[in-house]
């Protein structure tokens, strides 16, 4: 698959008082159209940094993000944005909250406003549109920012481990639903995640970054066979403990 992405040489440092604090080093891989991208590595090396980057959120002190449109244009791929915690505003509806990024940027079309319907049909949430965040539970928060992500449309999805807050029952199905959901809606994704069993089963491909200052150690496309390709059944892939070693053996023997 093409890559839409491509991050070339890219580095990053904290400046404040007391000095510079080098977050990221060298970072370079390509994303591909449709593909799952996960991202692991020792917390505090700079994941989150380096996603809020591609997000456009932060600019890169080296390097650059070459883009590579199916069409041929240079324009960035339209970015939704996923967070470890829902943020749902309680005093709005489950409605109101999924369209809430529609209202704030004026595209409360008709056409946009089906395509929110179908999605709470489909993720199960349509009975609940009347009701407050509170009254729903944590796998239901987490499908109702995904619609809220999804209903402007982005091209490329970036989650900063979406389900870290969640159980460990309600995230094994909740991961799988939403990513099969995606799937399904042909977006590109890159997720942040600290669960290396998470990252072998729903991703195509892992990036492992070293400690601070982030460097990539390996990038191990994955590949599992098996006839049910549901990151709940990939854990049975004869392929998944190796790939689960491997990402371990990297991740305890840093540097």
């Amino acid at each position: 698959m093409p890559d839409i992405l491509e991050l070339k040489n890219i580095g990053y440092s904290y400046h404040n008082l007391h000095g510079e604090t080098r977050a990221l080093e060298d970072i370079s891989f390509g994303v591909g159209e449709g593909e799952f991208v996960a991202i692991v590595g020792p917390s505090g090396c700079g994941k989150s940094t380096l996603l809020s980057i591609i997000a456009g959120l932060l600019a890169p002190e080296q390097g650059t993000i070459l883009v590579n449109n199916p069409d041929g244009s240079l324009r960035y791929p339209k970015i939704g944005y996923m967070l470890q915690r829902d943020h749902l505003f309680e005093w709005r509806s489950v409605y109101r909250n999924v369209i809430l990024g529609l209202e704030i940027q004026k595209q409360m079309t008709p056409s946009r406003l089906q395509a929110v319907n179908r999605l709470l049909e489909e993720y199960g949430l349509d009975k609940f549109r009347d009701k407050r965040p509170s009254e729903l539970s944590g796998g239901m928060k987490q499908r109702a920012a995904l619609i809220r992500t999804l209903a402007l449309e982005p091209q490329l999805l970036l989650l900063d481990e979406p389900f870290s807050a969640l159980d460990y029952q309600t995230r094994l199905t909740v991961s799988a639903d939403i990513c099969r959901l995606i799937r399904e809606a042909g977006k590109t994704m890159i997720i942040i995640t600290h669960d290396l069993a998470e990252a072998v089963s729903l991703a195509d491909k892992v990036v492992v970054l070293s400690s601070r200052p982030a460097r990539v150690k390996r990038i191990m496309p994955v590949r599992l066979t098996l006839k049910d390709d549901s990151p709940l059944a990939a854990r049975n892939a004869p392929e998944f403990q190796d790939y689960f070693n491997r990402l371990w053996e990297d991740l305890t023997h840093d540097r």
